[in-house]
């Protein structure tokens, strides 16, 4: 089997596999098809993901379902203001053997699992919140300067809800930049919510099944980063990211009138990987625009920062990063061939 062949064989693999995930997640989860694709896209991208909104809406559901689907380890961290950093990451406790001597020996904290669901995650203060910034990014904590790798895969999903702000924390630029997408959680319309309710007031309940073991997770993971990307596409990807910056040259006019600080150099990984995601799963081994355009809302939303004109009149990130592309594409037509 050649490169070519092998290439097209394993881009079908994943394609497999990841639409086995997807309705495996489907039995428990009505409806929120793009919720579910982008919390697996960022999965298999290595990225961890922010789910926001309203309570109800079946975002913890997601997170376990996933969890039992791929057979990881999972743990719930239900974030309160009084949480402790400690209350996350472990801490070493004092033991007395049974020979009466004392020692130290570290109790893991809920963050030394596969998948950790950090639920209400602005209800923490500042402190505790950036308790998982090393986490997330590195993959490790420190603990009384002790290096403690996690095991891997790794992936965090945060929620939070947008109504309901009296004694919440909103994340800093630097925590909301560690996650790779922020996905909006839509109200199910009158179709699914009937489903809903079949599925949860009758006695028969519907079974979630492991669908993916972590090995082949994390052999996908390998695919994704391995998936070749063009140097005038990757040139999108950056321009994209330079034109959510309202003092750059390429910014839109709707940039430059309401956006404070635009996406950081992550907001280009988020791109690049989430686009090599979409490849694989349209069976293709290289990355196209129409790739990058695909997961542009959900990776550059939450790295703009609105001015106070913008968050006056309510201007939406969505709106603004489709400003940004339109622009790239008018500037640069030769990067569309």
């Amino acid at each position: 089997m050649d490169d070519a062949a092998r290439a097209k064989a394993e881009a079908e693999g994943f394609r497999r596999d990841f639409s086995s995930l997807r309705d495996g997640v489907a039995k428990m989860i009505v409806g929120m098809e793009q919720v579910v694709d982008g919390t697996l896209t960022a999965l298999f991208a290595g990225g961890n993901v922010l789910l926001e909104g309203v309570p109800g809406l079946g975002k913890t559901l997601l997170v376990r379902t996933l969890a039992r689907a791929v057979n990881l380890k999972f743990a719930r961290i239900q974030f309160t203001p009084d949480l402790m950093p400690a209350d996350i990451t472990g801490t070493n406790i004092l033991y007395e053997t049974e020979t009466g001597a004392r020692e130290f020996r570290f109790e893991h904290g809920p963050v030394f699992a596969n998948i950790v669901l950090a639920d209400e995650i602005n209800r923490a203060t500042p402190k505790t919140q950036s308790a998982l910034l090393e986490a997330m990014q590195e993959h490790s904590v420190t603990i009384a300067g002790t290096l403690r790798r996690l095991e891997e895969p790794f992936f965090v999903m945060g929620t939070q809800n947008p109504i309901e702000m009296e004694g919440t924390y909103p994340l800093p630029e630097a925590q909301l930049d560690r996650f790779l997408f922020k996905l909006l959680v839509p109200y199910p319309s009158l179709e699914e919510l009937g489903t809903i309710m079949d599925r949860t007031t009758t006695v028969e309940e519907p079974a979630v099944e492991q669908v993916l073991s972590g090995e082949r997770v994390l052999e996908m993971m390998r695919l994704v980063r391995s998936v070749p990307i063009a140097p005038h596409v990757q040139e999108f990807a950056l321009r994209s990211v330079l034109a959510t910056h309202p003092d750059h040259d390429s910014a839109p006019e709707s940039v430059r009138r309401y956006v404070r600080y635009g996406s950081s150099p992550r907001g280009g990984q988020a791109l690049v990987l989430g686009g090599k995601v979409a490849a694989l799963l349209d069976g293709r081994y290289n990355v196209a625009l129409a790739d990058l355009r695909a997961v542009a809302p959900a990776a550059l939303r939450h790295r703009i920062l609105l001015n106070f004109e913008g968050e006056a009149e309510g201007i939406a990130a969505d709106t603004l990063i489709a400003d940004a592309l339109e622009t790239v594409s008018a500037a640069q037509p030769a990067l569309e061939v």
